[in-house]
């Protein structure tokens, strides 16, 4: 990264994809702090979710603005982040951009995720539910800033891919 203000890296991409996996491994390696977005989701999201009810715009604003908050307290204390957020919209992506902000996007085939999403316990998104996700889906365009990332390889060839692509650099 060229800036130089902190980046704030947005770990983003469909349910099971890998997102909580390679975030914990990025901010390790990076020595960064990390949230994961599905703990700031409200209650009701997430029981609508457990119950495999997919989420609508409106239910998913005040969760995005909690995602924001969060970006901008590192923003604010001048420091690096990581976060998973789906953000699987523009206008969702719209409402967390902000200059030092990076998209991080994993992609994956869909039968890669699903498998994985099948053998995951104790997460409250249904497997039965990627279709949706996949259908919601908008790939990062030209103008916003962010990579694609395959999540095919093992975590730490991620991990290293997209620090390598990047050039990010380790907290002192």
């Amino acid at each position: 990264m060229t800036e130089s203000r902190p980046p704030v890296l947005v770990v983003m991409g469909v349910s099971g994809v890998g997102k909580t996996t390679v975030a914990t491994a990025l901010a390790a390696r990076l020595g960064w702090s990390e949230e994961e977005g599905d703990r700031l989701h409200p209650e009701d999201n997430v029981a609508k979710m457990a119950a495999a009810v997919p989420l609508t715009d409106d239910d998913r604003w005040p969760w995005l603005d909690r995602v924001a908050g969060w970006i901008d307290g590192q923003i604010a204390d001048g420091r690096p982040g990581v976060i998973t957020c789906s953000a699987l919209k523009r206008v969702y992506r719209d409402r967390l951009r902000r200059p030092t902000v990076v998209f991080v996007h994993l992609a994956a085939p869909a039968a890669l995720i699903s498998d994985r999403m099948s053998r995951r316990a104790g997460h409250f998104m249904p497997t039965t539910l990627l279709a949706s996700q996949l259908d919601t889906l908008e790939p990062l365009q030209s103008d916003e800033h962010g990579i694609v990332i395959d999540t095919g390889p093992p975590t730490e060839a991620i991990v290293s891919t997209i620090i390598e692509t990047l050039r990010l650099q380790p907290s002192a």
